[in-house]
């Protein structure tokens, strides 16, 4: 899916009314202290030792959230001491948040101390997130969600407030990739897959796949053999597709999406549409951002249509 958000927006920009908390909350009828944010974990190794997860009430609600999302993306975590999924889905957000270094705050609101809040952002089940960016809500999301997809919201949310962050490294996708290279192609698939099925968009676990599937396809061909019967059998399909996946693992990429393309002008019917997939399945492993790549889709949407 092109959209990594994990649903889509259940509201539309600004249709939140924050109104009533850009205000000071009502004082109390006998002295008390000064309502004060919990203690906050810090980002080790950022500037000035930013926050990484605070608890708000109604009272610091507007400069905690609010005022800070101007200049930091801000996530609103709704839990409640009784919900369970949420004791699932807070110590993730949290760790996230940590691992942040300071690209974003985690602000935790209680709906049961802050029912005003709640009302506000129309909050009917919990857990309930939101992001903040700007002084105004941009997504949300409810429920417990895989770490992977929370992943990839965060992201979106961080690109959104314009915040230009690295990639965090996936374990899942090393113990793919170590698996792949030590050639326990079973065990890679297995693990590409389960990404895949908890990451639909991941491109690098599509690539991975595409990866065993060339790496089956090669075992135990003799290169120079494969390269030549392709060069004497124009018209062999089976000879140019094995060819074309040495080339592509001899870091030959761009003849072999020349070599296929030029099949997929000879042929017609079911032999075609093979060599499309094959041709395809090549693309995957080299990512849809590779130049060459772009190149030979024109070609091929030339031979096709």
């Amino acid at each position: 899916m092109s959209d990594p958000r994990i649903t889509s927006s259940i509201f539309t920009r600004g249709a939140v009314d924050l109104s009533a908390l850009r205000t000071p909350a009502p004082a109390p009828a006998r002295p008390a202290a000064p309502a004060q944010s919990a203690p906050s974990a810090e980002f080790p190794g950022s500037a000035g030792g930013g926050v990484a997860v605070i608890d708000v009430s109604e009272a610091t609600f507007q400069s905690e959230v609010l005022e800070r999302s101007l200049t930091t993306p801000v996530i609103v975590d709704f839990w409640a001491e009784w919900c369970e999924p949420c004791k699932q889905l807070s110590p993730v957000l949290e760790r996230l948040a940590a691992e942040g270094g300071g690209a974003w705050v985690l602000a935790k609101v209680d709906v049961d101390a802050n029912p005003r809040i709640a009302q506000m952002f129309r909050v009917q089940g919990i857990p309930m997130v939101y992001a903040v960016v700007g002084g105004q809500p941009i997504d949300a999301f409810s429920g417990v969600v895989p770490e992977a997809q929370l992943r990839q919201w965060i992201q979106a949310v961080l690109k959104a407030g314009g915040v230009s962050v690295a990639e965090p490294e996936d374990p899942r996708l090393d113990e793919a990739d170590d698996a792949l290279m030590s050639g326990d192609l079973d065990a890679a698939e297995r693990a590409y897959r389960k990404i895949l099925a908890e990451s639909p968009a991941d491109a690098a676990a599509e690539a991975g796949l595409a990866q065993v599937g060339l790496a089956r396809r090669v075992a135990g061909a003799d290169p120079g053999a494969a390269i030549a019967a392709a060069q004497a059998n124009p018209d062999d399909v089976e000879a140019q597709l094995l060819a074309a996946d040495i080339e592509v693992l001899s870091g030959q990429a761009e003849a072999a999406y020349a070599r296929l393309v030029g099949v997929v002008r000879r042929t017609a019917g079911e032999e075609r549409e093979k060599v499309r997939q094959h041709l395809v399945s090549l693309f995957t492993v080299a990512g849809p951002e590779d130049p060459a790549v772009a190149s030979a889709r024109r070609a091929l949407a030339s031979a096709l249509f």
